[in-house]
């Protein structure tokens, strides 16, 4: 009986991409950019906790990693490395925000909704995104983002706990009082 050789992560399969983005190969840093740009925007959404400057950061966080990427010297830690510019980039922003005082409080992160037969279904759809998304920005952030980390990128528990630096059951944890909150929140907004 022979075994099946388990498949690579996703994550250890960008090992060679970031060799050749550390070669300077432009071609592989627009495929990696491609590839990773929706946790990217996950890790910046989940810091800012709405889309004021989301696609700001996202700019600067690519060109960081263009002109950072020799900076890299293990292509393993690429995930963590990435993850702590993203969040670093993300956090300046938060604060530059908050001291300019602009907040544009209309949350548009989600996928546009599927088409329904009648308008009031469709306006009860993007209504029901809406709230979702503003009890979202509602969490603190230690919960919000390993929340968007796991649940608009689909990360597993135990990339979430590398990335954040934090043993798994943290991460669980902080993903249980996450769920209560954004339950707690839509209720209220009900009754």
């Amino acid at each position: 009986m022979t075994m099946a050789m388990p498949l690579a992560n996703e994550f250890d399969a960008e090992e060679p991409v970031i060799e050749a983005i550390r070669a300077g190969d432009r071609y592989a840093f627009d495929e990696f950019t491609r590839r990773q740009t929706r946790w990217v925007r996950g890790v910046v959404f989940g810091v800012l906790g709405n889309r004021d400057g989301l696609d700001d950061v996202c700019q600067q966080i690519w060109s960081a990693v263009w002109q950072r990427a020799t900076e890299l010297r293990d292509t393993r830690s690429w995930r963590s490395w990435l993850y702590r510019m993203a969040r670093n980039l993300a956090v300046d922003a938060g604060r530059d925000a908050t001291r300019r005082r602009h907040r544009d409080r209309t949350p548009d992160l989600a996928a546009p909704p599927r088409e329904t037969a009648c308008p009031a279904q469709r306006a009860a759809s993007v209504e029901q995104g809406h709230r979702v998304l503003g009890a979202i920005q509602g969490l603190p952030a230690i919960y919000r983002e390993p929340f968007v980390l796991r649940h608009l990128n689909d990360w597993s528990y135990r990339q979430i706990a590398d990335v954040m630096g934090l043993p798994v059951d943290s991460v669980e944890t902080r993903l249980v009082r996450a769920r209560r909150l954004l339950r707690e929140a839509l209720r209220g907004e009900q009754g």
